[in-house]
């Protein structure tokens, strides 16, 4: 199982980016997927998570502004960024929990990181 992290890049405060990941490989089901975010010298934290049913979640910090959603079909995970801040500066990952197939439980995957940069 592979996750593959686009859509990173550097934007102007009050701008938008689009981040997308797409898992591939044995893929049997996918349960919760979601996006974290480390700043330098700050901790990861969650940005966003999606349940398979479509539940979501966002850091307080983001309400409002990051709009989850994920394609069941392409197995894909976006994370819609608008009136992005200085603050929202980080490498952004997403994970997928994956059940490979009919034998095995789910694991976590990793995409690797995109980098999201927001200049005032």
């Amino acid at each position: 199982v592979q996750l593959q992290a686009f859509g990173g890049g550097s934007v102007q405060a009050g701008g938008s980016l689009r981040l997308s990941c797409a898992v591939s490989g044995s893929i049997f089901s996918i349960d919760d997927m979601g996006w974290y975010r480390q700043a330098p010298g700050k901790q990861r934290e969650l940005v966003a998570g999606m349940t398979a049913g479509g539940i979501t979640n966002y850091a307080n910090s983001v309400k409002g502004r990051f709009t989850i959603s994920r394609d069941n079909a392409k197995n894909t995970l976006y994370l819609q960024m608008n009136s992005l801040k200085p603050e929202d500066t980080a490498v952004y990952s997403c994970y997928a929990k994956v059940r490979a197939d009919f034998y095995t439980d789910y694991n976590i995957y990793w995409g690797q990181g995109t980098q999201v940069t927001v200049s005032s």
